[in-house]
């Protein structure tokens, strides 16, 4: 089918489908069309989840990973059966659900919202870095977990934050090298993760 007889509101959607990550024109196009096909239940039940994603959602004002918008704080951060003096700083929300699925962590996290990027013009002010030194100040931290991906940035992420944290007097170690270089937390299973968690070393 040429582009040109594509109706103007379905080719619309195929570009906004093309815009998520990973997610190219040919793929946008079968989603597209698997919905023009599916039930109407089904399409009605994603607008309604689209609609209500951004209003019911926000950040917990501790650590900055997801939460309930009526929440100022995740469940986690509210657990009182979490470790308080242990925090693992992780890039992203994904990072904190890979993390959990492994079962071998009971600390807080921080969740940066990013990495390091000289090349993609994100500097220390761009990310939660200032957030994460204030508990690390305030709080009675014993650790800072630094499990930035194995990543040049994630690397770069993480050799900053051990120098911001050196003079606060906390231990300092990052995730061990069972993690595949280049990679990213969300995509490593959970046996890995869990070894490189026991196995983390000293920055």
């Amino acid at each position: 089918m040429p582009i040109q007889s594509i109706p103007e509101h379905i080719q619309k959607l195929i570009n906004a489908f093309s815009r998520l990550p990973g997610i190219g024109p040919k793929t946008a196009s079968r989603i597209t069309f698997f919905l023009l096909r599916s039930p109407e239940e089904l399409s009605q039940e994603l607008s309604q989840a689209l609609a209500i994603l951004k209003e019911s959602t926000g950040y917990c004002t501790q650590c900055f990973n997801l939460t309930h918008a009526h929440f100022e704080r995740c469940e986690i951060c509210r657990n009182p059966e979490r470790e308080p003096n242990l925090i693992c700083v992780v890039e992203d929300p994904l990072d904190v659900l890979a993390i959990e699925r492994t079962e071998g962590f009971a600390g807080q996290y921080h969740v940066l919202h990013g990495a390091l990027s000289p090349i993609e013009g994100i500097g220390p002010e761009d990310i939660k870095i200032r957030e994460l030194l204030d508990r690390v100040k305030h709080e009675e931290i014993q650790e800072v977990i630094l499990a930035t991906n194995p990543t040049l940035d994630g690397d770069n992420t993480a050799m900053y934050l051990g120098k911001q944290l050196e003079p606060l007097g906390v231990r300092i170690t990052r995730l061990a090298r069972g993690l595949p270089v280049g990679g990213d937390l969300e995509y490593a299973d959970q046996n890995t993760l869990r070894r490189a968690l026991t196995g983390r070393s000293e920055m």
